[in-house]
């Protein structure tokens, strides 16, 4: 016990012999002088500067010219895919997803998702305008090529092939003259057309009627109003 008190009565007094000659012994008498500052704590993580991102600091950031989307593994034949991705090469990303809308194929679908995403990576990743979006490239690639047995009659067997493909879309944003182009085409849409004209219906790609026999049913069809 006498030793204890000894120790707080030494230790007592120097501490107050070093506040005495202006010497801190502790953190807040530190923080309290209005001289020196604290020093911060090695634990704690440093403030982040909220004004630091200024417009003289910030470099310009370009947009690219072209966005694409990539989708791997597609369970169809390359081909088959190619019809429908040749079909909506070269349109505007709006009329390509309307026309495979209606587009009984079954690729029409892919072709739509990996289109649809190729305009959302260039919307929301780097700011191009959705509305300005062409459909640049439509291209297919081979994937894998699988090989599996087919099983015959009398015991026989064969191979079957599997195939899987990969597509890439590839868009762009329209320049200044193709954008007076589309307008001007859109504007010719509502000239009067002449009887020839009629006739070439470009935009209906789905046919409900088979080629053969048409002028057939259209004379038995008439006969029969009359």
């Amino acid at each position: 016990m006498l030793l204890s008190c000894l120790l707080n009565v030494i230790l007592s007094s120097m501490l107050y012999r070093l506040w005495l000659q202006g010497i801190s012994y502790s953190r807040t008498m530190l923080a309290d002088s209005s001289e020196d500052k604290p020093i911060p704590s090695p634990l704690t993580p440093p403030v982040l500067a909220l004004d630091s991102g200024k417009a003289e600091d910030q470099k310009a950031v370009s947009k690219p010219a072209t966005v694409q989307a990539v989708l791997k593994g597609i369970k169809q034949s390359p081909k088959k895919v190619n019809l429908v991705a040749a079909l909506v090469r070269g349109m505007r990303v709006e009329d390509a997803l309307l026309q495979l809308q209606v587009t009984v194929k079954r690729a029409a679908k892919t072709v739509y998702q990996v289109i649809h995403s190729a305009r959302a990576n260039a919307t929301h990743n780097h700011g191009l305008d959705p509305d300005r979006l062409l459909v640049a490239e439509a291209f297919l690639g081979k994937g894998r090529f699988i090989k599996r047995v087919s099983y015959h009659s009398k015991g026989r067997h064969g191979i079957k092939v599997r195939p899987e493909c990969r597509l890439t879309v590839v868009v762009r944003e329209t320049t200044p003259e193709e954008e007076a182009h589309i307008a001007k085409l859109k504007v010719n849409n509502f000239r009067k057309l002449t009887k020839r004209e009629k006739r070439l219906v470009p935009h209906k790609l789905i046919e409900i009627e088979p080629v053969w026999g048409r002028k057939s049913r259209n004379h038995e069809s008439r006969a029969s109003a009359e």
